[in-house]
């Protein structure tokens, strides 16, 4: 009976480990299989995300300890999905596509001028390949990057450029307000990629044996260049857009190029002939100071100081003004006013300064406008604008006396005025305006690749909306024109 019973066990046994290894063999070809159908292109009859999770589900199942409490090796020895983050990577993809922009649903179509690396970001040092005219942007950590310190705050023709280029990227993500047209024709503006600012900042001096500087040899033939094209001569330059956001960027070229639309810090150093409200485009400077989150920002209870200024105190023509106010400021107490600059941790300095003041003078310099309203910003300090001239970006859209506090220059040197004001500012009303800053602060925020309503974004809305009137100008002018030509 022994023996019987021993017999039957073996025999049950041999069929046994027969299904096993049928069952692994299937296994195997499904799971290959599988693999072979996640190789399909994006027509394939089987959605991929289907095919990986069952490609998943199906290694893991394999990877089960078997009887003997081992874990087998799986069968596949390369799977195309082998973790859970190129999963998450592959989906990303799938919505970066979803999100191109559609030219015909763009607010704005621009054509792009290819001027050479010269021009743009060959000023950064960088080289490209033989023909290459543009960096690669799909990749981050490969885009050149921009100089630091003050030449950093007139970047917004950096910016700009690399969201244009970015257009063409399909694994990029970013708004569709402005999309790049390779037809000039079929463009709304024409961009002109020169970095002035940094020209200016950089080449504006004639270095060694040189007998007329960088800069200015870019300028002149930026000039001939344009006025060789078909779409300036179409137009007259008048739907052009050209960043000089410098204000003493564009100097030898700015009359000859007049007509086009400029996008400026300001007016300060320009005839109204040649820029003006009417035209152009005032952009916001990249603020030097980290911006706080919205989380961290303290309160009016949190904020022991009254009045921040930190910064040059002796300029020139409307900033003659600073040392004014800095004689009937400098011994309040809970006022800080005094000089500084981007040396000796001077941009950290004034961020823990600004980020701990219930207001924060932004006075006029040597031009109308200046970086620390937009500090000023980032760090939700109440801005207090005195600068009569000064024009603001996105003035159209915004209104800055939710968040700002404007007082005339000729009130702001009267003894006490300035300070009786701001202390009658109640906290409910600087309430108000702390909450309004924390709802604006996006809109002034330069980044890469550019997110909805920031300062690039914003900057193209902009441009939008002067389009209209450019239109209505070229097209008066068109009237007649056909006569002539016939």
């Amino acid at each position: 009976m022994r023996f019987k019973m021993s017999s039957v066990s073996e025999k049950s046994i041999v069929p046994s480990r027969l299904l096993s290894c049928l069952i692994v063999f299937s296994l195997f070809l499904l799971i290959s299989s599988l693999l072979s159908l996640s190789e399909f292109g994006d027509n394939s009859l089987i959605p991929k995300s289907v095919v990986q999770l069952i490609v998943m589900n199906s290694t893991s199942v394999s990877l089960e300890p078997n009887a003997k409490g081992n874990i087998p090796k799986s069968p596949v020895k390369s799977p195309v999905f082998k973790r859970k983050e190129d999963v998450a990577n592959k989906e990303v993809a799938s919505q970066h596509r979803q999100k191109t922009c559609d030219k015909h649903n763009a607010v704005l179509r621009v054509y792009m001028y290819d001027l050479p690396p010269e021009f743009h970001f060959g000023l950064l040092g960088w080289k490209g390949g033989v023909n290459q005219t543009w960096p690669n942007v799909s990749e981050r950590n490969r885009i050149p990057s921009y100089p630091g310190g003050l030449n950093l705050q007139h970047s917004a023709e950096y910016w700009l450029t690399l969201d244009l280029l970015a257009s063409d990227v399909r694994n990029v993500v970013r708004p569709c307000s402005a999309i790049r047209v390779h037809n000039s024709s079929e463009a709304d503006v024409i961009f002109v990629p020169f970095f002035s600012s940094l020209s200016y900042n950089r080449h504006s001096r004639i270095q060694g044996r040189e007998k007329v500087s960088v800069d200015r040899l870019l300028q002149e033939r930026l000039v001939e260049f344009l006025n060789g094209r078909k779409e300036w001569k179409r137009s007259g330059g008048r739907d052009h857009l050209i960043v000089a956001h410098h204000p003493n960027s564009m100097l030898v070229a700015r009359e000859k190029l007049g007509s086009a639309m400029f996008v400026l810090a300001d007016f300060g150093r320009y005839s109204t002939e040649i820029a003006n409200v009417e035209k152009d485009v005032i952009a916001p400077y990249k603020h030097m100071v980290r911006t706080v989150a919205v989380a961290d920002s303290a309160s009016f209870d949190e904020r022991p100081m009254l009045v921040y200024f930190q910064g040059a105190i002796y300029r020139k023509d409307g900033g003659m003004i600073r040392q004014d106010l800095y004689y009937l400021l400098k011994d309040e107490k809970d006022v800080h006013f005094a000089f500084g600059s981007v040396q000796a941790n001077g941009i950290s300095q004034a961020a823990r300064g600004m980020s701990s003041s219930k207001f924060c003078l932004n006075i006029a310099g040597d031009t109308p406008s200046s970086n620390r309203l937009f500090d000023a910003i980032a760090t939700q300090c109440v801005p207090v604008i005195i600068s009569d001239e000064i024009e603001l970006p996105f003035e159209d859209v915004l209104d800055y006396s939710e968040f700002c506090v404007f007082v005339r220059a000729s009130d702001a040197v009267k003894k006490g005025y300035l300070l009786n004001l701001l202390r009658g500012i109640k906290k409910e009303k600087w309430m108000k305006k702390w909450e309004r800053l924390k709802a604006i602060g996006g809109h002034f925020e330069y980044q890469y690749p550019s997110k909805p309503n920031d300062a690039v974004d914003m900057i193209w809305q902009t441009v939008s909306r002067k389009k209209t009137s450019t239109r209505l100008n070229v097209h008066r002018k068109n009237r007649y024109l056909g006569l002539q030509l016939s």
